[in-house]
C-alpha cells in the first residue's frame, strides 16, 4: 500500500490501461460481492480535502454514463478518534488516507477516462504504465482497519513517561499517579500509584486516565 501511494506521483499521467480480465476475491471482502466479478479496486488520488466531493461527484458521473456495472462503491477509510477534553470525551471521524479514495471498478479504456476526468481527480496510483489494483490482502487490511475502528475508536492523545495522570475509571478513579510505560500499540500505560503509602503499578487504559494539567 505504501509503496503504491508513493508511485503515484510519477504515474499520475499514465497511459489508459487495456481492458482487465479475470475476477478477484478483494472486492467480496468490502460488505458485499460486487455485481460485476470483474470488479476490483483501485485507489484514485485527489486534492487533499476534497475526497467527499470526489466520491460525490463519481457516484453522479456513474449515473449519467450508466456505468452501475463498471464502477462499483466508492470509498474513503476512515477512523474514530476520540479527545478527552476538560473530563469529557468527543468522537470524530478522520480520514486515514487523506488524499485518496478507493473506487471498484472493472477497469477499461472508457472507465479510465470517466474517472480520471472526474474534478479534483488528478491521478490514479499505480506501477509500471497502468493504475494498478489492490491485493485481496491490502483490501482485508484496510476494510478490517475500518471496522476496528468503528468498533473502538482511537484515542488522539500523546502519553510519556514520568507525566502525571489523573486516573478517571474505574477502582482508583480520583487517584493521581506518575506514567511509568506506555503502550501505543496496545493503548495502554502502566501508571505507579500511591496506595497506603506504596508506589504501586497500575495498567489502564488511555480512555481511563486524563492528563494533570500543571
Amino acid at each position: 500500500m505504501k509503496q503504491l501511494m508513493q508511485d503515484e506521483e510519477k504515474n499520475a499521467s499514465a497511459t489508459p490501461p487495456a481492458e482487465t480480465e479475470g475476477s478477484t476475491g478483494a472486492a467480496g471482502a468490502a460488505a458485499e460481492a460486487p455485481r460485476n466479478p470483474n470488479m476490483k479496486w483501485y485507489i484514485i488520488h485527489s486534492y487533499s480535502g476534497f475526497e467527499r466531493k470526489v466520491r460525490e461527484s463519481l457516484e453522479s458521473r456513474v449515473q449519467a454514463f450508466g456505468l452501475q456495472d463498471k464502477i462499483g462503491r466508492v470509498l474513503i477509510p476512515t477512523e474514530s478518534v476520540t479527545e478527552v477534553r476538560g473530563g469529557k470525551k468527543y468522537t470524530s471521524e478522520r480520514m486515514f488516507y487523506p488524499g485518496y479514495v478507493l473506487v471498484e471498478m472493472d477497469m477499461d479504456d472508457h472507465v479510465w477516462h470517466v474517472v480520471k476526468s472526474t474534478p479534483r481527480v488528478t491521478g490514479f496510483v499505480g506501477t509500471g504504465q497502468q493504475p494498478t489494483p489492490l491485493s485481496e490482502e491490502e483490501v482485508q487490511n484496510i476494510v478490517y482497519r475500518v471496522g476496528e475502528s468503528k468498533d473502538k475508536p482511537k484515542l488522539k492523545v500523546k502519553f510519556e513517561k514520568n507525566e502525571s495522570v489523573r486516573i478517571t475509571e474505574g477502582p482508583f478513579a480520583s487517584f493521581t499517579g506518575i506514567v511509568d510505560e506506555v503502550n501505543e500499540d496496545r493503548e495502554t500505560l502502566k501508571v505507579m500509584v500511591t496506595i497506603f503509602g506504596r508506589s504501586t503499578p497500575v495498567e489502564l487504559e488511555f480512555g481511563q486516565v486524563e492528563k494533570v494539567v500543571t
